[in-house]
């Protein structure tokens, strides 16, 4: 019974942690983000000041307007969109920041399935 009056005040010092957001550093710079297609790696890198995004993926450079919700909160939406599926809108949450990287989800406007990554910010 003693150890539980002792666990308490921990278990609720730990329910206040509230993750670190500073996602304005993140508005703008240049950045890379790596992932794995059936384990394969792949590189995306970027470059974002307050109201476009410039992404070269597999030698191909590509463009999308922000428009930006919150500071950790915004909608991609591609300029020139090839096909159907490039003219909806891609929306970005900034879920924790470190000093050079944040963890995001992402998903289309209005579907709620989502995906996770980290992306690393390589310059300002």
């Amino acid at each position: 019974m003693k150890k539980i009056i002792f666990l308490l005040p921990l278990l609720l010092l730990m329910s206040c942690y509230d993750a670190e957001r500073n996602c304005k550093d993140f508005k703008t710079g240049k950045f890379k983000f790596e992932y794995e297609v059936n384990g394969i790696k792949k590189i995306t890198l970027f470059e974002r000041n307050d109201s476009i995004e410039i992404e070269t993926f597999e030698g191909k450079t590509d463009t999308a307007s922000i428009r930006w919700v919150n500071d950790c909160e915004y909608i991609l939406q591609k300029i020139h969109p090839k096909n159907m599926a490039e003219e909806k809108a891609i929306g970005m949450k900034i879920l924790t920041t470190t000093k050079n990287s944040y963890t995001f989800e992402f998903g289309m406007v209005g579907v709620d399935e989502k995906q996770r990554g980290t992306v690393t910010k390589i310059s300002d």
